[in-house]
């Protein structure tokens, strides 16, 4: 287990380098400059030439990327050009909103998806069966930014007000974002639990159970839904990353002062080290949670374990 954590770690450096190049490349080659942002398009040439020389624009593209690369070998992710700040230090103070704001996305969506895939297989030509499938086709379609919208004008609009359209402290500001971001989740995990629960309730060993006069409601969560769990997982895993990234609206609608809404402020002021630092410090949890995935498997499956050398 400790061989196949380390080769997978190892694996990591040059899927993280992949990231570093392209984004780097796309930011360096965007038509937009920084010095110009920050200073204002009344400054004149040459004080946005200084500036451009003093943040190093004006160095070649290896060198910038090279740079750019020593530092975050030395856990030095630069300093924002519109605040001065770490970005660092600016991204840990707002990556705890927007990590709670997925889990919670994540644990709605397994919540919902999962009951609704198992009664949608069990269930299959019924009208339970159609009305999850409605829904999964329903959730999957809608946007986050209309989802959003329309949960705003339902139940904060200045008519009603039940609850808050802003904000991330209190239980009551939760649920509006969270049902935003989490609905297209439960949807994709519906879908995928129907598919793994169908593929296993026709195998031989569920007829077997049956056989044996087990009870449908063991045979349903003990034998079947648990071999139907690992595609589940993975699913539930991807979402999880996803919705990292796709925190993005969701935090810009609700004024949650998370990563997400910290980078479109960030493009917005062609803040370029925070650009590059925020898409790493996401593509870096994406792939640790790949790897917490994978371990799961183990847990749920003894058979994989095994293959874990």
């Amino acid at each position: 287990m400790h061989k196949y954590i380390f080769k997978r770690l190892l694996m990591m450096v040059p899927v993280l380098l992949g990231v570093i190049i392209v984004i780097f490349t796309l930011t360096y080659f965007m038509p937009a400059c920084p010095a110009t942002r920050q200073l204002g398009d009344a400054a004149t040439p040459d004080l946005i030439e200084a500036l451009r020389e003093e943040m190093g624009l004006n160095d070649p593209y290896i060198v910038q990327l090279g740079n750019f690369v020593w530092n975050l070998v030395r856990l030095d992710f630069g300093d924002s050009l519109h605040t001065g700040r770490p970005v660092l230090e600016e991204i840990s103070a707002r990556f705890p909103n927007t990590i709670q704001l997925a889990s919670m996305g994540v644990v709605l969506g397994l919540i919902i998806g999962i009951p609704l895939g198992i009664v949608s297989a069990v269930k299959q030509y019924t009208v339970f069966d159609s009305g999850a499938t409605f829904f999964g086709l329903l959730g999957a379609s809608i946007p986050n930014f209309w989802l959003g919208m329309m949960l705003i004008l339902l139940f904060a609009s200045p008519g009603l007000n039940w609850l808050p359209a802003s904000g991330f402290d209190s239980w009551q500001q939760m649920i509006l974002p969270v049902i935003t971001i989490g609905t297209g989740s439960a949807a994709t995990i519906m879908r995928m639990t129907r598919s793994s629960m169908l593929e296993n309730i026709r195998q031989d060993y569920v007829r077997t159970a049956r056989a044996k006069g087990q009870v449908e409601r063991v045979v349903i969560f003990r034998h079947a839904l648990k071999n139907a769990l690992i595609p589940v997982v993975t699913v539930a895993g991807l979402q999880f990353g996803f919705l990292l990234g796709g925190a993005v609206l969701t935090e810009t609608i609700y004024t949650i002062p998370g990563l997400g809404r910290y980078m479109v402020d960030s493009i917005n002021r062609v803040d370029i080290t925070v650009i590059l630092s925020g898409v790493l410090f996401i593509a870096l949890i994406f792939s640790f949670v790949n790897l917490g995935v994978d371990l799961l498997y183990a847990f749920i499956d003894p058979r994989i374990k095994s293959q874990y050398k």
